[in-house]
């Protein structure tokens, strides 16, 4: 019996047959340069079908002419066709799938990374396929989106969605390219320990553990260890022997001896208030409101909506952390 990925996949390779006739006249339009005429027809086509509930071949369709027109260097037909590609997704009962994750992920490959449209794409993309346990995206398309960006060396966007990608290797492996190219060699310590602070936030202690081991073997300025010369490096990888052990002793103690080191981003003790919480049992602290700049970036990136902690601890999920990585 297939599965049913397969029997999504073999459903897809049937739209596909019905659509490329229709394919072909709009292929030769766009060939001989009827840009304009070529995409009103794929939308006046995209509506049609639509209509009558063919949604996956009006999802087929748009991409593979948004495909396409990218390849005419089409950026703005392209974008748009784009955009209907969720479009029909977002009016569907289409499942999150590996092939559609993949088709989403090469449409933002090929959007022009300075136009408003993709980050309109990328956001609707990511709500999307934020289904289930999903609830900040599906982690393929955040992997796949990651590994776009890093490859235009847009390492801060990267960063943020491999922290959602669970990929601690690709994440490491791209931190090392960053410290390398536009780090101090000072804080090649810092790049790695925020990135750990952050997945341990997100309650991904794999994550956290792979990355942390990852950069630290493959970084050139950092020499091996444990111990490492670096006493944030031994704090990170002692923080992570003593979330596996889970004693509130041991971690209160850690951050203690610590703090010149902790002091150096005003930002690891917050992370720290959060992992103590999520880890350690530590109560939360009376009120979340914290005050000017550093709170307001504190509660985007805590996440410090009580609704959510609610409705989260209603459906007993074991990942109780609302967190918000910017």
């Amino acid at each position: 019996m297939m599965s049913e990925q397969e029997v999504l996949t073999c459903s897809s390779a049937r739209n596909r047959g019905g659509v490329q006739r229709v394919e072909g006249k709009l292929r030769a339009s766009v060939e001989k340069g009827d840009y304009y005429e070529a995409h009103q027809m794929y939308r006046t086509l995209f509506f049609r079908y639509m209509s009558q509930g063919k949604h996956a071949e009006a999802r087929e369709l748009m991409y593979s002419g948004a495909v396409l027109f990218f390849s005419h260097n089409q950026q703005n037909s392209a974008a748009d066709l784009s955009m209907l590609v969720l479009e029909s997704l977002e009016k569907s009962d289409a499942k999150v799938i590996d092939d559609i994750l993949e088709h989403l992920a090469k449409l933002f490959s090929l959007m022009d990374p300075n136009t408003p449209e993709r980050v309109a794409f990328v956001s609707r993309a990511i709500k999307w396929s934020s289904e289930g346990s999903s609830k900040r995206g599906h982690p393929k398309l955040h992997q796949q989106l990651a590994i776009t960006l890093w490859k235009e060396q847009n390492y801060s966007e990267s960063r943020y969605h491999f922290l959602h990608s669970s990929d601690g290797e690709g994440c490491a492996d791209m931190l090392v390219e960053y410290s390398a190219s536009q780090g101090y060699r000072s804080e090649v310590d810092m790049f790695v320990a925020q990135a750990v602070l952050q997945f341990l936030c997100l309650k991904n202690k794999p994550s956290a553990s792979v990355v942390f081991t990852t950069y630290t073997q493959k970084h050139p300025s950092i020499e091996k260890g444990p111990p490492f010369v670096q006493p944030l490096l031994n704090f990170i990888w002692f923080l992570l022997l003593a979330v596996d052990g889970g004693k509130l002793t041991v971690f209160t103690v850690l951050c203690e001896q610590y703090q010149p080191s902790l002091k150096r981003d005003p930002m690891y003790n917050e992370y720290l208030d959060r992992i103590g919480q999520l880890f350690f049992g530590v109560p939360p602290k009376q009120s979340s409101s914290y005050g000017g700049l550093l709170g307001n970036l504190l509660n985007s990136l805590m996440g410090s909506n009580e609704e959510e902690e609610e409705e989260e601890g209603e459906e007993g999920q074991e990942d109780s952390s609302p967190i918000e990585l910017d």
